[in-house]
């Protein structure tokens, strides 16, 4: 079944939430052992995985040095370590890494356990806890020469609404946004708030990078609503779900 896309003219960006500091949440022994367990189970399913890409930005090209802000909406992070190891590690050639934004919650803290695991960086905030903090670590990251990945719509949605967080991050970092989408041909689907996507074995994974997004350094409050608006219709026309 396809998602109905939300309409950008009609879905304002949401409002701030209160930002509240404190670490992030940390698992414990058996959240270590389940992300542990995750890491191996998405391993083996990739291996199973029929691929196929198509690449809109003609970055992926041995010896590129161009650096991102991958945007990738909340639903597909199953795969997204592998494909990032795949099509852009892989594919370029080039000794580099990346840095995920991922929530400062206990859920949060198995995802980055797990990203973690296949040889990612995370940084730990979310609009409504350690965001001031996340973006100093994001733009340190980027200094240091890593690619970001976020999730426009994490990590509490609504599902497929790009909030203003990117938006800032990409002002502040210079880094251009480049949408990313891959659609499972055989999947399951959770009742969560993004109907979070799980890939079933020997599935056939579509992988679409768009073309990227500048912000530039001096935009306005309305440039930085209307880039919002043209990132979220740029990863609705590579988002299918049916």
């Amino acid at each position: 079944m396809k998602t109905e896309a939300p309409d950008p003219a009609t879905a304002p960006a949401p409002k701030p939430r209160p930002n509240r500091g404190g670490p992030p949440q940390q698992v414990r022994w058996h959240g270590r052992l389940a992300a542990r367990v995750i890491w191996i189970l998405v391993q083996s399913l990739a291996l199973t995985i029929r691929w196929r890409f198509e690449d809109k930005t003609g970055f992926l090209k041995p010896g590129t040095q161009d650096r991102f802000i991958f945007a990738v909406w909340h639903n597909r992070l199953a795969l997204c370590a592998v494909v990032y190891n795949r099509f852009v590690r892989d594919a370029t050639r080039v000794d580099r890494n990346y840095a995920a934004l991922i929530s400062a919650s206990r859920d949060g803290g198995l995802l980055a356990r797990i990203i973690e695991l296949f040889g990612g960086t995370t940084v730990r905030g979310s609009s409504s806890r350690r965001g001031a903090q996340a973006l100093i670590e994001l733009r340190s990251a980027a200094e240091k020469g890593l690619d970001l990945a976020i999730t426009p719509d994490g990590p509490r949605g609504p599902m497929y609404t790009v909030q203003p967080g990117i938006i800032a991050i990409a002002q502040i970092t210079g880094r251009p946004i480049l949408p990313v989408a891959y659609r499972h041909g055989w999947k399951l689907s959770t009742q969560s708030w993004d109907r979070f996507q799980i890939p079933l074995p020997f599935t056939r994974c579509e992988v679409c990078f768009g073309a990227p997004i500048h912000v530039p350094r001096d935009a306005s409050t309305e440039d930085r609503e209307r880039i919002r608006v043209e990132l979220q219709q740029a990863l609705m026309a590579i988002t299918r779900d049916e």
